[in-house]
C-alpha cells in the first residue's frame, strides 16, 4: 500500500459530508459536515456552519472537540481509520505500524478473499467465519480500504461495527470512499455521503490545530 502510492498521494483532500444517523430510539438526524483531511495525520471536521466554530479535530491518538471556536473537551484516543485512508500512502511504514498497535490487528493472520465482486486481501481473521476479531480488507486492485471490523464502542461485550467504505473515486493522486457506512448490529447506525470534494488544496498549518481553529480562513466559507 504504502509503495503504490509513496510521494504521490495528496496532501490534503476537502469535501462536504451529508451525515445521517440512526439512533436506537427510532430517531433520524441529518446534517452537513466539511471535512479537511491533511497527510499524514489530521482530520478537522466542522459540523455545520463553519462560522459557527463547532467541530472536532482527529489525529490518530488524540480527539479534540470544539465549540465556539475553543477546545472543550480531549479525549485520549484518535481515528482508528485515519492510518488507511492517509497515513499508510504518505508515512513511513513503521510509523503506520505504530498507529495500528493499539487496535490489536492481528498482523499475522492475512488470507484472499473476496468482496462485492472484487478480489481482497483480509487482515486479522484467518477464516471467513471470524467476525469477531479486529480485522480489515483491503481491495487488491487500488489497495484501498474496503471494509473494517472493529469496536467504536468501548463497552467490554460490545461487538465490533462493521465499517464499509464504498464508490470509491480518483482525487489528487490518491483515492477517496465517497459513500461509509457504520454498521451495528446489522443495521446502519450512521451513512456517509460525500460530495465537492478536492485534492491538494492549499490549507494554513494551523487550520489543523485545534486551539488556533477560529484563525484562518476556512476553505469552504472563507471567513
Amino acid at each position: 500500500m504504502h509503495d503504490a502510492y509513496a510521494g504521490k498521494w495528496p496532501s490534503t483532500v476537502t469535501f462536504v459530508q451529508r451525515t445521517i444517523v440512526a439512533r436506537p430510539n427510532g430517531v433520524v438526524d441529518t446534517t452537513t459536515w466539511y471535512e479537511a483531511l491533511k497527510s499524514p495525520d489530521r482530520l478537522r471536521i466542522d459540523f455545520g456552519d463553519p462560522s459557527k466554530g463547532n467541530g472536532a479535530l482527529y489525529t490518530t491518538d488524540s480527539l479534540y472537540v470544539v465549540r465556539a471556536g475553543k477546545v472543550v473537551r480531549t479525549v485520549d484516543s484518535g481515528n482508528p481509520f485515519l492510518p488507511f485512508v492517509a497515513g499508510v500512502y504518505d508515512q513511513p511504514v513503521d510509523a503506520t505500524l505504530r498507529q495500528l498497535a493499539s487496535w490489536k490487528f492481528d498482523l499475522s493472520k492475512i488470507r484472499s478473499d473476496s468482496w462485492q465482486g472484487a478480489p481482497v486481501y483480509v487482515v486479522g481473521a484467518n477464516s471467513p467465519d471470524d467476525l469477531d476479531s479486529p480485522q480489515f480488507w483491503i481491495e487488491r486492485e487500488h489497495l484501498q480500504p474496503v471494509r473494517f471490523l472493529v469496536k467504536l464502542n468501548p463497552a467490554p461485550d460490545a461487538k465490533p461495527n462493521d465499517i464499509r467504505l464504498e464508490k470509491y473515486v480518483p482525487v489528487g493522486g490518491g483515492w477517496l470512499a465517497t459513500h461509509v457506512a457504520i454498521m451495528e448490529g446489522g443495521a446502519v447506525r450512521q451513512a456517509e455521503d460525500y460530495s465537492d470534494w478536492k485534492g491538494n488544496v492549499p490549507l494554513a498549518s494551523d487550520f489543523f490545530v485545534a486551539e488556533k481553529w477560529s484563525n484562518t480562513p476556512h476553505w469552504f466559507s472563507g471567513k
